[in-house]
């Protein structure tokens, strides 16, 4: 079993293996497979509940996604990511949300979109036995502010990621997405801190990688130009509707094997 203690021992040695999932029969099948940790992401705006972008994820979806991952879950580390104002706005309320994904939904940690605004909150949830994994560069709760462009592309905003990263270590995160930034940020950043980066779109140096599972299965309809498609589960399930389809309406399904007979209800009127 994966845990936050067992994680950072990995810092530099092994690679981490991240991949987010959103209900369980998907959380059993990465868990089975020896994903390190599954990331109950608030990506679950875009790829499942029809949203156009994260900051419509409510707490209540987040905790219900988080438990059912949970439930499904043996090894691996189960991260619940913290939805848009469920943090940062003031420390009670931000601390209430946090405790209640490891508290109703059976999470191992929380992630947080980071900034300066963080630092300090981070330290307050380690304090009180709440797991931290931060989160820098590209931050899609910050959408309407910077859009999805690649982060730290310049001398200033790569020093303050370095020096928020290395913040946000000494507050007690025990590891760092790093997402959407040039991979030598990335690599000064993970030379820089004592806890294990994880890249998205920030280069092969990183002491792990993550992706969201849709872009790994193939049903995405548009690739992030960090991400790489592993499989296309879009083609087969559009071929088993498709067959489906075609059974019933030619009468082939179901057939005498799909149906049950008792022989003792017949003519009942």
């Amino acid at each position: 079993m994966v845990t936050v203690r067992s994680l950072r021992t990995k810092a530099g040695t092994e690679p981490i293996t991240m991949l987010t999932a959103y209900d369980a029969p998907t959380a059993r099948i990465v868990d089975d497979a020896g994903i390190d940790i599954i990331l109950v992401g608030d990506s679950v705006g875009n790829t499942s509940l029809g949203h156009e972008s994260t900051l419509p994820v409510t707490v209540d979806e987040m905790q219900s996604r988080t438990a059912a991952v949970a439930r499904a879950t043996d090894d691996a580390l189960v991260v619940a990511d913290m939805p848009f104002l469920s943090f940062g706005v003031d420390d009670a309320s931000s601390i209430e949300n946090c405790g209640r994904m490891l508290k109703e939904a059976n999470a191992d940690a929380v992630k947080l979109e980071s900034g300066p605004h963080t630092v300090e909150l981070t330290e307050r949830l380690v304090q009180l036995g709440i797991p931290v994994m931060a989160h820098l560069g590209l931050t899609p709760q910050r959408v309407k502010e910077v859009g999805y462009s690649r982060q730290g592309t310049d001398r200033d905003s790569a020093r303050e990621i370095i020096d928020l990263a290395k913040a946000h270590a000494e507050a007690g995160a025990f590891s760092l997405v790093l997402e959407h930034v040039p991979a030598n940020v990335a690599t000064q950043v993970t030379e820089a801190i004592d806890i294990p980066t994880i890249g998205i779109g920030a280069g092969g140096d990183c002491d792990g990688q993550v992706l969201v599972i849709d872009d790994v299965i193939g049903m995405s309809d548009r690739v992030p130009p960090f991400a790489a498609q592993f499989g296309d589960v879009k083609s087969e399930m559009e071929k088993a509707v498709g067959a489906y389809r075609d059974a019933v309406e030619s009468g082939e399904f179901p057939a005498e094997e799909h149906s049950h007979v008792e022989d003792e209800l017949d003519e009942l009127y």
